[in-house]
């Protein structure tokens, strides 16, 4: 299963000869796809709904990771009444949930998704909300007081206005939009953005804690290949699909086959773990601006 997953993976973002046989015949979806979602997008951004308190989106275009978590923590961790909504991928609930408030944390990791609960631990002075309706999360995040709502994954959110909307670039090989490519929208010409991209606008400080004598590194992020340039290339490495769920019996199993002393993994990954009383060492990663 693991293997599908990481091969069409491959296929979305860093196509191989051998991918083309299947991104061709998608491409007239991809296409007709492109169409509809263009059309509406502009139907809902002409309706879009204005909020009495600062809103601040942070988006991409593609599927899967590129820095949403980390840089959304960045921005909000100097505000005293901030207030995160996002979806919350990989969550076992529905519906608006309050995840913490003002710091307090409210439900476990299970109720939440691993990146709300990043959240919750990492910014102590703000509150998350999961919600599939982010209009719903963002009245809930003003009832609670909140002065500045920062959106998580913003771009598709048409229908709300923004007061600045932050782009983080990526650059797949793959150009197509679904299903033939990686992107789930294309930069359209009504969108107001404020472009970041790594390496220029912001840079990434990676950290290691709690090393120890042999890591193993295991981790359910979106295009997990992008930790490689911060480890030993002997560490060896257990790559999951994004928001998986770890039992511990399969990282105790883990650390056997590979006679580890730890686990090395994100703070994401970590949430988690964080209950199974394993040996951890954690990968810590800082987002910082060049102004």
């Amino acid at each position: 299963m693991k293997k599908i997953f990481f091969f069409f993976e491959e296929l979305l973002f860093d196509p191989k000869i051998y991918h083309y046989p299947i991104i061709i015949p998608l491409i007239p979806i991809s296409g007709l796809y492109t169409i509809f979602t263009f059309l509406n997008a502009f139907q809902k951004h002409l309706k879009r709904e204005k909020f009495p308190v600062k809103v601040v989106g942070v988006g991409n275009l593609v599927l899967g990771g590129s820095g949403k978590t980390p840089l959304t923590i960045a921005l909000a961790q100097s505000e005293k009444k901030a207030v995160i909504v996002l979806r919350g991928y990989g969550r076992k609930s529905v519906g608006r949930t309050l995840i913490s408030k003002w710091g307090k944390i409210l439900e476990n990791v299970s109720i939440s998704g691993d990146e709300a609960m990043l959240y919750a631990k990492s910014l102590p002075n703000a509150s998350v909300i999961v919600s599939e309706n982010r209009t719903s999360g963002i009245e809930l995040g003003i009832e609670l007081g909140g002065e500045i709502i920062f959106l998580d994954d913003s771009f598709r959110q048409h229908q709300i206005e923004k007061d600045i909307e932050y782009l983080i670039v990526s650059k797949p090989k793959n150009p197509f939009l679904l299903p033939a490519g990686g992107y789930r929208e294309k930069l359209w010409f009504f969108k107001n953005v404020k472009k970041l991209e790594e390496g220029k606008e912001f840079f990434r400080k990676v950290s290691l804690e709690n090393r120890t004598e042999k890591m193993v590194l295991v981790t359910a992020i979106s295009k997990p290949e992008r930790l490689e340039k911060y480890l030993e290339s002997a560490i060896p490495k257990h790559y999951f699909p994004d928001h998986y769920t770890f039992s511990k019996d399969e990282l105790l199993q883990i650390l056997e086959d590979e006679s580890a002393t730890s686990i090395l993994t994100t703070e994401k990954d970590f949430v988690k773990m964080e209950n199974f009383n394993l040996p951890i060492s954690l990968l810590k990663l800082e987002i910082y601006f060049e102004k």
